[in-house]
C-alpha cells in the first residue's frame, strides 16, 4: 500500500515537471497576446522600471508591443514621439483614451519623459 502512495505522488510530481518544463518552454508572453488586464498590469511594471536616456525607441517596440496610441513632431531640436500604452482602466466603452495610458516621450529615439508630464512636454513643442 505504502509503495503504491508513493509510486502515485511520484508520477503526480514528474507529470506537474513536465507540465512546467511545457508551459516555459513554449508560452509566449507576448503583450500583445494578453487580455487587456494582464496587459496594463504587464505595462505598469515595466514603465515602473524605465529609466530616462537608458531605454531606445525600438526597445519599446520589441518589449511593450505597438502602442496604443501615438503621436509625433519633427523640430528643429529633433525629432519627438510620444508613445502611450494603456496601464489603467478608466471606463468600459471598448476605446482606449489617453486618460488610460501612460506617456513615453522619445527625442530621437531615447526615452526623455515619462507619464502626465511627457506629455505636457511634447504639447509644449
Amino acid at each position: 500500500m505504502n509503495k503504491k502512495v508513493v509510486s502515485l505522488i511520484a508520477l503526480a510530481l514528474v507529470s506537474y515537471g513536465i507540465f512546467v518544463a511545457l508551459v516555459v518552454t513554449f508560452y509566449d508572453d507576448n503583450p500583445t497576446n494578453m487580455k487587456w488586464e494582464d496587459r496594463e498590469e504587464f505595462n505598469r511594471q515595466y514603465i515602473g522600471k524605465l529609466q530616462l536616456e537608458q531605454f531606445s525607441f525600438e526597445q519599446a517596440l520589441t518589449d511593450l508591443g505597438s502602442p496604443d496610441l501615438t503621436e509625433a513632431k519633427k523640430r528643429d531640436s529633433g525629432n519627438y514621439q510620444v508613445m502611450f500604452y494603456r496601464t489603467h482602466h478608466v471606463k468600459s466603452d471598448g476605446i482606449t483614451t489617453i486618460e488610460e495610458c501612460t506617456a513615453l516621450l522619445f527625442k530621437d529615439g531615447t526615452l526623455t519623459g515619462i507619464g502626465k508630464s511627457a506629455h505636457e512636454m511634447f504639447q509644449q513643442l
